[in-house]
């Protein structure tokens, strides 16, 4: 008879025979830098998740280091919001700055910007509105318009210093626009890690407190994808392959541990899996209540993400993770 449990009788070979391995370098943190100066601001939906102001930043970014996690992804609060969002190409914009500020003082720091308009725009869009009779608000989001101004941010955060990009706004041919204007200007090297499957999800709630990025009107489902389509999302990171992509990513992540799962076995790319402010926020409430063991629920849930075959996890619970690998 065969006993599998011969292999779970202690810690010493559970460990020795375990499949899948956390680790502090899989992590990206995500951090939100306001502007404006003398901010710490705590997001009250995701409890120990902060708002800095670029001369608040440097406790944070000494005790990622620290922790041995590699790279941080950027999300920019500007003062100052328009229809088009243009303080994200404004190159002493408040990521822009932050991005030579961290290259500067932290070079070991991998630093991502996220390449949206969402924080920027007045109106939470993830890009420039245009009239539309299919749209019950009477407005639909321009693909073309958007993706000449992507062309402008991708550019100016490259300028600041980025070492990648990631486009999130789910727009038709943004990898192809990046591509072509990243290598126009001499940035050929730097990579692209695309948003490929991004869902319309009510899993992102907090993060919308987070960069103050609401639609003040409708909602993104005509370029954010339906929970319900997996086809779809095969179709979505395949273009985004043939377009230039250098890894793909999957958000949100616990719902969607099938698509990480088939992006895995269909491309040759590293997966990266975002496991979102609403994933977190619940883990927190829950765990607060004393409902759940937070701590164990967290590694659970992150455990599960690698198994599904992310190679690459953001998570604002990298830093809790990290202490306790």
């Amino acid at each position: 008879m065969f006993r599998p449990r011969r292999l779970r009788r202690n810690e010493a070979i559970r460990s020795m025979v375990r499949e899948n391995h956390l680790r502090a370098t899989d992590f990206i943190y995500p951090l939100f830098i306001e502007e404006g100066e003398n901010i710490k601001k705590e997001i009250v939906s995701m409890p120990g998740v902060f708002r800095y102001s670029l001369d608040q930043l440097d406790e944070e970014l000494k005790e990622i280091i620290d922790l041995g996690i590699p790279s941080i992804m950027l999300f920019g609060i500007p003062k100052h919001k328009d229809a088009v969002g243009s303080e994200s190409w404004n190159d002493q914009g408040i990521v822009q700055l932050a991005i030579q500020y961290i290259k500067k003082n932290y070079p070991s720091l991998y630093v991502i910007a996220d390449v949206c308009f969402c924080e920027y725009t007045d109106h939470g869009h993830c890009g420039v509105l245009e009239p539309s009779i299919n749209s019950k608000d009477g407005y639909d989001v321009s693909n073309d318009k958007t993706l000449i101004n992507l062309e402008k941010q991708s550019i100016s955060m490259a300028k600041a210093g980025a070492d990648l990009l990631a486009p999130s706004g789910m727009m038709d041919g943004m990898i192809a626009t990046m591509r072509d204007v990243l290598d126009l200007n001499e940035f050929e090297n730097i990579p692209i890690m695309s948003y490929a499957v991004k869902y319309s999800s009510a899993f992102y709630g907090p993060f919308r407190d987070a960069a103050d990025s609401t639609p003040s009107f409708g909602d993104r489902k005509t370029y954010q994808m339906d929970p319900a389509n997996r086809i779809e999302a095969l179709k979505e990171a395949a273009l985004d392959v043939e377009e230039g992509a250098d890894i793909l990513m999957v958000k949100p992540a616990l719902s969607y541990l099938d698509i990480i799962r088939e992006l895995k076995e269909s491309h040759d790319l590293p997966i990266a899996a975002y496991n979102v402010s609403g994933e977190y926020a619940m883990v927190k409430a829950a765990a607060q209540k004393g409902w759940i063991d937070g701590e164990k629920v967290m590694m659970e849930k992150l455990v599960s993400m690698k198994r599904a075959g992310a190679d690459i996890i953001l998570s604002y619970h990298a830093k809790e993770a990290a202490k306790l690998l």
